[in-house]
Protein backbone atom coordinates (compact mmCIF):
# COMPACT_ATOMS: atom_id res chain seq x y z
CA UNK A 1 0.00 0.00 0.00
CA UNK A 2 1.42 3.42 -0.99
CA UNK A 3 2.03 5.80 1.88
CA UNK A 4 -0.49 8.66 2.28
CA UNK A 5 2.48 11.04 2.77
CA UNK A 6 3.11 10.90 -0.99
CA UNK A 7 -0.26 12.56 -1.54
CA UNK A 8 -0.61 16.34 -1.63
CA UNK A 9 -1.03 17.93 1.83
CA UNK A 10 -4.55 19.13 0.98
CA UNK A 11 -5.61 15.55 0.36
CA UNK A 12 -3.86 13.67 3.12
CA UNK A 13 -5.22 13.27 6.60
CA UNK A 14 -4.21 11.64 9.84
CA UNK A 15 -3.83 8.21 8.27
CA UNK A 16 -3.20 5.29 10.58
CA UNK A 17 -0.21 3.06 10.13
CA UNK A 18 -1.02 -0.11 8.28
CA UNK A 19 0.33 -3.50 9.30
CA UNK A 20 3.02 -3.14 6.65
CA UNK A 21 3.99 0.29 8.05
CA UNK A 22 4.28 -1.13 11.57
CA UNK A 23 6.51 -3.97 10.40
CA UNK A 24 8.74 -1.59 8.44
CA UNK A 25 9.01 0.88 11.34
CA UNK A 26 9.87 -1.85 13.85
CA UNK A 27 12.55 -3.34 11.60
CA UNK A 28 14.08 0.09 10.89
CA UNK A 29 14.05 0.96 14.60
CA UNK A 30 15.72 -2.34 15.53
CA UNK A 31 18.33 -2.00 12.79
CA UNK A 32 19.15 1.58 13.78
CA UNK A 33 19.34 0.56 17.45
CA UNK A 34 21.74 -2.28 16.67
CA UNK A 35 24.00 -0.01 14.62
CA UNK A 36 23.85 2.67 17.33
CA UNK A 37 24.76 0.13 20.01
CA UNK A 38 27.73 -1.08 17.95
CA UNK A 39 28.98 2.49 17.46
CA UNK A 40 28.56 3.13 21.20
CA UNK A 41 30.75 0.13 22.03
CA UNK A 42 33.38 1.48 19.65
CA UNK A 43 33.39 4.78 21.55
CA UNK A 44 33.93 3.07 24.92
CA UNK A 45 36.88 1.16 23.53
CA UNK A 46 38.47 4.27 21.96
CA UNK A 47 41.02 5.72 24.41
CA UNK A 48 40.94 9.07 22.60
CA UNK A 49 37.30 9.64 23.65
CA UNK A 50 36.75 10.70 27.29
CA UNK A 51 34.06 8.70 29.14
CA UNK A 52 31.78 11.74 29.68
CA UNK A 53 31.82 12.44 25.93
CA UNK A 54 31.07 8.80 25.18
CA UNK A 55 28.18 8.81 27.66
CA UNK A 56 26.71 12.02 26.20
CA UNK A 57 27.09 10.56 22.70
CA UNK A 58 25.25 7.42 23.80
CA UNK A 59 22.35 9.46 25.23
CA UNK A 60 22.08 11.47 22.01
CA UNK A 61 22.12 8.26 19.94
CA UNK A 62 19.37 6.65 22.05
CA UNK A 63 17.17 9.74 21.78
CA UNK A 64 17.77 9.88 18.02
CA UNK A 65 16.70 6.24 17.64
CA UNK A 66 13.57 6.85 19.73
CA UNK A 67 12.76 9.89 17.56
CA UNK A 68 12.63 7.66 14.48
CA UNK A 69 9.04 6.78 15.41
CA UNK A 70 8.15 10.35 14.37
CA UNK A 71 9.67 10.07 10.91
CA UNK A 72 6.35 9.42 9.14
CA UNK A 73 4.59 12.39 10.69
CA UNK A 74 7.46 14.93 10.56
CA UNK A 75 10.16 13.58 8.22
CA UNK A 76 11.68 16.97 7.34
CA UNK A 77 11.46 18.24 10.93
CA UNK A 78 13.22 15.15 12.29
CA UNK A 79 15.99 15.38 9.70
CA UNK A 80 16.56 19.07 10.48
CA UNK A 81 16.59 18.39 14.21
CA UNK A 82 19.45 15.89 13.75
CA UNK A 83 21.60 18.30 11.73
CA UNK A 84 23.42 19.86 14.77
CA UNK A 85 24.20 16.44 16.27
CA UNK A 86 25.65 15.24 12.99
CA UNK A 87 28.48 17.76 13.32
CA UNK A 88 30.12 15.95 16.25
CA UNK A 89 28.29 12.70 17.12
CA UNK A 90 29.18 9.35 15.63
CA UNK A 91 26.35 7.43 17.33
CA UNK A 92 23.58 9.37 15.55
CA UNK A 93 24.86 8.20 12.14
CA UNK A 94 22.25 5.44 11.84
CA UNK A 95 19.37 7.77 12.79
CA UNK A 96 20.68 10.43 10.36
CA UNK A 97 20.77 7.91 7.49
CA UNK A 98 17.18 6.81 8.20
CA UNK A 99 15.96 10.42 8.48
CA UNK A 100 17.63 11.48 5.22
CA UNK A 101 16.25 8.44 3.41
CA UNK A 102 12.74 9.18 4.75
CA UNK A 103 12.85 12.79 3.58
CA UNK A 104 13.93 11.80 0.08
CA UNK A 105 11.15 9.19 -0.14
CA UNK A 106 8.25 11.20 1.25
CA UNK A 107 9.02 14.80 0.33
CA UNK A 108 9.62 16.55 -3.04
CA UNK A 109 13.11 17.59 -4.07
CA UNK A 110 12.56 21.25 -3.18
CA UNK A 111 12.39 20.10 0.47
CA UNK A 112 14.63 17.03 0.42
CA UNK A 113 17.44 18.76 -1.52
CA UNK A 114 18.23 21.45 1.09
CA UNK A 115 17.94 18.91 3.94
CA UNK A 116 20.44 16.57 2.28
CA UNK A 117 22.75 19.52 1.56
CA UNK A 118 22.72 20.54 5.24
CA UNK A 119 23.63 17.04 6.37
CA UNK A 120 26.35 16.90 3.73
CA UNK A 121 27.82 20.12 5.13
CA UNK A 122 27.96 18.61 8.64
CA UNK A 123 30.63 16.23 7.39
CA UNK A 124 33.11 19.13 7.27
CA UNK A 125 33.16 19.92 11.04
CA UNK A 126 32.75 16.22 11.91
CA UNK A 127 35.82 15.29 9.87
CA UNK A 128 37.79 18.06 11.60
CA UNK A 129 36.59 17.16 15.11
CA UNK A 130 36.82 13.38 14.72
CA UNK A 131 39.28 12.54 12.01
CA UNK A 132 39.54 8.94 10.86
CA UNK A 133 43.04 7.56 11.45
CA UNK A 134 42.81 5.39 8.33
CA UNK A 135 41.58 8.14 5.98
CA UNK A 136 42.71 11.58 5.05
CA UNK A 137 40.53 14.66 5.38
CA UNK A 138 39.45 14.53 1.76
CA UNK A 139 39.04 10.77 1.90
CA UNK A 140 36.60 11.11 4.82
CA UNK A 141 34.62 13.73 2.94
CA UNK A 142 34.47 11.50 -0.14
CA UNK A 143 33.20 8.51 1.84
CA UNK A 144 30.50 10.64 3.48
CA UNK A 145 29.46 12.08 0.12
CA UNK A 146 29.22 8.59 -1.39
CA UNK A 147 27.10 7.43 1.54
CA UNK A 148 24.66 10.30 1.10
CA UNK A 149 24.59 9.72 -2.68
CA UNK A 150 23.61 6.08 -2.12
CA UNK A 151 20.89 7.15 0.34
CA UNK A 152 19.52 9.74 -2.11
CA UNK A 153 19.54 7.31 -5.06
CA UNK A 154 17.85 4.61 -3.02
CA UNK A 155 15.27 7.07 -1.70
CA UNK A 156 14.48 8.42 -5.18
CA UNK A 157 14.01 4.88 -6.45
CA UNK A 158 11.66 4.03 -3.56
CA UNK A 159 9.74 7.29 -4.07
CA UNK A 160 9.31 6.64 -7.80
CA UNK A 161 8.08 3.13 -7.12
CA UNK A 162 5.61 4.29 -4.48
CA UNK A 163 4.32 7.05 -6.75
CA UNK A 164 3.87 4.52 -9.55
CA UNK A 165 1.89 2.22 -7.27
CA UNK A 166 -0.19 5.15 -6.05
CA UNK A 167 -0.91 6.35 -9.60
CA UNK A 168 -1.89 2.82 -10.67
CA UNK A 169 -4.22 2.54 -7.68
CA UNK A 170 -5.79 5.91 -8.51
CA UNK A 171 -6.26 4.81 -12.10
CA UNK A 172 -7.98 1.63 -10.94
CA UNK A 173 -10.23 3.58 -8.58
CA UNK A 174 -11.00 6.11 -11.32
CA UNK A 175 -11.77 3.31 -13.76
CA UNK A 176 -14.12 1.73 -11.22
CA UNK A 177 -15.89 5.05 -10.66
CA UNK A 178 -16.17 5.66 -14.41
CA UNK A 179 -17.50 2.13 -14.93
CA UNK A 180 -20.09 2.70 -12.21
CA UNK A 181 -21.08 6.03 -13.82
CA UNK A 182 -21.37 4.39 -17.25
CA UNK A 183 -23.50 1.65 -15.76
CA UNK A 184 -25.70 4.21 -14.01
CA UNK A 185 -26.05 6.22 -17.23
CA UNK A 186 -26.97 3.05 -19.10
CA UNK A 187 -29.58 2.22 -16.46
CA UNK A 188 -30.92 5.76 -16.57
CA UNK A 189 -31.13 5.64 -20.36
CA UNK A 190 -32.93 2.30 -20.17
CA UNK A 191 -35.37 3.67 -17.58
CA UNK A 192 -36.05 6.67 -19.80
CA UNK A 193 -36.61 4.39 -22.78
CA UNK A 194 -39.02 2.24 -20.77
CA UNK A 195 -40.82 5.34 -19.50
CA UNK A 196 -41.25 6.62 -23.08
CA UNK A 197 -42.56 3.24 -24.22
CA UNK A 198 -44.98 3.08 -21.28
CA UNK A 199 -46.27 6.56 -22.02
CA UNK A 200 -46.56 6.02 -25.78
CA UNK A 201 -48.26 2.64 -25.54
CA UNK A 202 -50.37 2.91 -22.40
CA UNK A 203 -51.53 6.48 -22.99
CA UNK A 204 -52.76 5.50 -26.45
CA UNK A 205 -54.59 2.38 -25.29
CA UNK A 206 -56.06 3.86 -22.12
CA UNK A 207 -57.31 6.94 -23.98
CA UNK A 208 -59.11 4.62 -26.42
CA UNK A 209 -60.60 2.66 -23.53
CA UNK A 210 -61.78 5.89 -21.92
CA UNK A 211 -63.53 6.91 -25.12
CA UNK A 212 -65.25 3.54 -25.52
CA UNK A 213 -66.30 3.52 -21.87
CA UNK A 214 -67.56 7.09 -22.21
CA UNK A 215 -69.52 6.09 -25.30
CA UNK A 216 -71.26 3.27 -23.41
CA UNK A 217 -72.06 5.64 -20.55
CA UNK A 218 -73.24 8.29 -23.00
CA UNK A 219 -75.55 5.80 -24.82
CA UNK A 220 -76.76 3.26 -22.23
CA UNK A 221 -79.85 2.54 -24.41
CA UNK A 222 -77.80 1.24 -27.36
CA UNK A 223 -78.63 -2.20 -28.78
CA UNK A 224 -77.12 -5.07 -26.76
CA UNK A 225 -74.96 -6.33 -29.64
CA UNK A 226 -73.34 -2.91 -30.05
CA UNK A 227 -72.72 -2.60 -26.31
CA UNK A 228 -71.30 -6.14 -26.40
CA UNK A 229 -68.98 -5.20 -29.26
CA UNK A 230 -67.81 -2.08 -27.43
CA UNK A 231 -67.30 -4.04 -24.21
CA UNK A 232 -65.29 -6.66 -26.12
CA UNK A 233 -63.12 -3.90 -27.54
CA UNK A 234 -62.59 -2.50 -24.04
CA UNK A 235 -61.71 -5.95 -22.69
CA UNK A 236 -59.23 -6.63 -25.51
CA UNK A 237 -57.64 -3.21 -25.10
CA UNK A 238 -57.36 -3.64 -21.33
CA UNK A 239 -55.81 -7.07 -21.81
CA UNK A 240 -53.30 -5.65 -24.27
CA UNK A 241 -52.48 -2.77 -21.88
CA UNK A 242 -51.90 -5.26 -19.05
CA UNK A 243 -49.60 -7.30 -21.30
CA UNK A 244 -47.59 -4.19 -22.11
CA UNK A 245 -47.43 -3.26 -18.43
CA UNK A 246 -46.40 -6.80 -17.43
CA UNK A 247 -43.62 -6.76 -20.01
CA UNK A 248 -42.29 -3.44 -18.74
CA UNK A 249 -42.41 -4.57 -15.09
CA UNK A 250 -40.59 -7.78 -16.06
CA UNK A 251 -37.78 -5.75 -17.60
CA UNK A 252 -37.57 -3.53 -14.50
CA UNK A 253 -37.50 -6.45 -12.04
CA UNK A 254 -35.07 -8.72 -13.85
CA UNK A 255 -31.73 -8.17 -15.47
CA UNK A 256 -31.10 -8.12 -19.17
CA UNK A 257 -30.22 -11.83 -19.14
CA UNK A 258 -33.43 -12.75 -17.28
CA UNK A 259 -35.78 -10.61 -19.37
CA UNK A 260 -37.92 -12.43 -21.91
CA UNK A 261 -37.46 -11.56 -25.57
CA UNK A 262 -39.44 -8.46 -26.48
CA UNK A 263 -42.39 -8.76 -28.77
CA UNK A 264 -41.96 -7.48 -32.33
CA UNK A 265 -41.83 -3.69 -32.25
CA UNK A 266 -44.13 -1.64 -34.52
CA UNK A 267 -42.75 -0.30 -37.78
CA UNK A 268 -43.83 2.22 -40.37
CA UNK A 269 -46.01 -0.41 -42.03
CA UNK A 270 -48.12 -0.62 -38.85
CA UNK A 271 -49.21 3.01 -39.10
CA UNK A 272 -52.21 2.04 -41.25
CA UNK A 273 -53.41 -0.37 -38.56
CA UNK A 274 -52.99 2.33 -35.94
CA UNK A 275 -55.05 4.76 -38.01
CA UNK A 276 -57.79 2.16 -38.54
CA UNK A 277 -57.90 1.44 -34.81
CA UNK A 278 -58.40 5.14 -34.10
CA UNK A 279 -61.05 5.41 -36.82
CA UNK A 280 -63.01 2.62 -35.16
CA UNK A 281 -62.92 4.74 -32.00
CA UNK A 282 -64.69 7.53 -33.89
CA UNK A 283 -61.77 9.71 -34.97
CA UNK A 284 -61.82 11.26 -38.45
CA UNK A 285 -58.33 10.70 -39.82
CA UNK A 286 -56.88 11.29 -43.25
CA UNK A 287 -53.70 9.32 -43.87
CA UNK A 288 -51.41 10.52 -46.66
CA UNK A 289 -48.25 8.75 -47.77
CA UNK A 290 -47.19 10.34 -51.05
CA UNK A 291 -44.84 8.02 -52.88
CA UNK A 292 -44.82 5.40 -50.13
CA UNK A 293 -41.35 5.90 -48.65
CA UNK A 294 -40.80 2.20 -48.16
CA UNK A 295 -39.78 0.49 -44.95
CA UNK A 296 -36.93 2.31 -43.16
CA UNK A 297 -34.57 0.67 -40.65
CA UNK A 298 -36.23 -0.80 -37.56
CA UNK A 299 -35.39 2.03 -35.16
CA UNK A 300 -36.53 4.72 -37.58
CA UNK A 301 -39.79 2.95 -38.37
CA UNK A 302 -40.56 2.44 -34.67
CA UNK A 303 -39.86 6.11 -33.93
CA UNK A 304 -42.17 7.21 -36.75
CA UNK A 305 -44.91 4.92 -35.47
CA UNK A 306 -44.58 6.30 -31.93
CA UNK A 307 -44.67 9.87 -33.21
CA UNK A 308 -47.91 9.24 -35.10
CA UNK A 309 -49.31 7.42 -32.07
CA UNK A 310 -48.50 10.32 -29.74
CA UNK A 311 -49.92 12.85 -32.22
CA UNK A 312 -53.22 10.94 -32.49
CA UNK A 313 -53.38 10.52 -28.70
CA UNK A 314 -52.94 14.26 -28.18
CA UNK A 315 -55.56 15.03 -30.84
CA UNK A 316 -57.99 12.60 -29.19
CA UNK A 317 -57.42 14.23 -25.80
CA UNK A 318 -57.50 17.90 -26.73
CA UNK A 319 -59.58 18.07 -29.92
CA UNK A 320 -61.75 14.94 -29.97
CA UNK A 321 -64.16 16.09 -32.67
CA UNK A 322 -61.61 17.75 -34.96
CA UNK A 323 -60.48 15.95 -38.12
CA UNK A 324 -56.86 14.84 -38.08
CA UNK A 325 -54.45 14.73 -40.97
CA UNK A 326 -51.44 12.41 -40.94
CA UNK A 327 -48.78 12.74 -43.63
CA UNK A 328 -45.59 10.70 -43.97
CA UNK A 329 -43.13 11.50 -46.73
CA UNK A 330 -39.47 11.27 -47.59
CA UNK A 331 -37.10 8.45 -48.29
CA UNK A 332 -33.58 7.15 -47.95
CA UNK A 333 -31.03 9.94 -48.11
CA UNK A 334 -33.50 12.81 -47.61
CA UNK A 335 -35.00 11.79 -44.26
CA UNK A 336 -38.49 10.92 -43.09
CA UNK A 337 -41.00 13.68 -42.38
CA UNK A 338 -43.97 12.99 -40.11
CA UNK A 339 -46.75 15.57 -39.82
CA UNK A 340 -49.88 15.31 -37.67
CA UNK A 341 -52.38 18.21 -37.89
CA UNK A 342 -55.74 18.79 -36.28
CA UNK A 343 -58.00 21.80 -35.97
CA UNK A 344 -57.79 23.72 -32.71
CA UNK A 345 -60.87 22.77 -30.68
CA UNK A 346 -62.56 25.26 -28.39
CA UNK A 347 -65.54 23.06 -27.58
CA UNK A 348 -66.31 21.62 -24.13
CA UNK A 349 -64.76 18.31 -23.20
CA UNK A 350 -68.27 16.82 -22.88
CA UNK A 351 -68.18 16.18 -26.64
CA UNK A 352 -65.23 13.85 -26.27
CA UNK A 353 -67.41 10.74 -26.18
CA UNK A 354 -70.02 11.62 -28.80
CA UNK A 355 -67.96 10.41 -31.73
CA UNK A 356 -67.63 7.04 -30.03
CA UNK A 357 -71.25 6.98 -28.95
CA UNK A 358 -72.43 6.78 -32.58
CA UNK A 359 -70.84 3.34 -32.74
CA UNK A 360 -72.81 2.24 -29.71
CA UNK A 361 -76.30 3.56 -30.47
CA UNK A 362 -78.39 6.14 -32.28
CA UNK A 363 -80.55 7.78 -29.61
CA UNK A 364 -78.99 10.53 -27.46
CA UNK A 365 -78.73 10.05 -23.73
CA UNK A 366 -79.44 12.59 -21.06
CA UNK A 367 -76.16 12.33 -19.10
CA UNK A 368 -72.63 12.86 -20.31
CA UNK A 369 -70.81 10.98 -17.51
CA UNK A 370 -67.13 10.75 -18.25
CA UNK A 371 -67.51 13.42 -20.87
CA UNK A 372 -67.67 16.08 -18.18
CA UNK A 373 -64.21 15.16 -17.04
CA UNK A 374 -62.75 14.68 -20.49
CA UNK A 375 -59.45 12.90 -21.04
CA UNK A 376 -56.70 14.28 -18.81
CA UNK A 377 -53.24 14.83 -20.20
CA UNK A 378 -50.03 13.99 -18.35
CA UNK A 379 -48.12 16.91 -19.83
CA UNK A 380 -45.10 14.69 -20.58
CA UNK A 381 -46.05 13.41 -24.02
CA UNK A 382 -44.34 16.13 -26.03
CA UNK A 383 -41.40 16.12 -23.63
CA UNK A 384 -40.84 12.42 -24.15
CA UNK A 385 -41.36 12.89 -27.87
CA UNK A 386 -38.70 15.60 -27.96
CA UNK A 387 -36.28 13.26 -26.16
CA UNK A 388 -37.01 10.46 -28.62
CA UNK A 389 -36.49 12.73 -31.62
CA UNK A 390 -33.33 14.20 -30.10
CA UNK A 391 -31.83 10.75 -29.54
CA UNK A 392 -32.61 9.88 -33.15
CA UNK A 393 -30.87 13.06 -34.36
CA UNK A 394 -34.02 14.64 -35.77
CA UNK A 395 -35.96 17.90 -35.41
CA UNK A 396 -39.30 18.55 -33.74
CA UNK A 397 -41.73 21.44 -34.19
CA UNK A 398 -45.16 21.77 -32.60
CA UNK A 399 -47.69 24.50 -32.04
CA UNK A 400 -50.42 26.48 -33.79
CA UNK A 401 -49.99 26.72 -37.55
CA UNK A 402 -52.60 28.22 -39.88
CA UNK A 403 -55.52 27.67 -37.51
CA UNK A 404 -54.43 24.08 -36.77
CA UNK A 405 -52.21 22.45 -34.24
CA UNK A 406 -49.29 20.93 -36.08
CA UNK A 407 -46.80 18.33 -34.95
CA UNK A 408 -43.92 18.21 -37.45
CA UNK A 409 -40.96 15.87 -37.09
CA UNK A 410 -38.04 15.20 -39.37
CA UNK A 411 -35.93 12.08 -38.80
CA UNK A 412 -32.67 11.26 -40.61
CA UNK A 413 -32.84 8.31 -42.99
CA UNK A 414 -29.41 7.12 -44.15
CA UNK A 415 -29.04 6.52 -47.87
Amino acid sequence: MASPMLVAPARRGRARRTARDWIADILIFLLASVVTLALSMMLWTDPAVPPPVALADQVVGALACAALWLRRRWPAGLALALVPFGTFSLVVAAAVCVAVFTVVVYRPFRIAGPVVALHLLTTLPYTVLRPDPDLSFWGGLLVSALLFAVLVAWGLFARARRQLVLSLRERVERAEVEAALREERARSAERERIAREMHDVLAHRISLLSLYAGGIEYRPDAPPEQIHRAAATIRAGAHQALEDLREVIGVLRGGAAEAEPERPQPTLADVRGLVEECREAGMRITLTMPGWPGEPPGGLGRNAYRIVQEGLTNARKHAPEAPVGVCLSGGAGEGLTVEVRNALSAGPPARAVRSVAVHVGDAPASGNGLGRAGLPGSGTGLIGLAERVGLAGGRLEHGPFGGDFRLLVWLPWPA
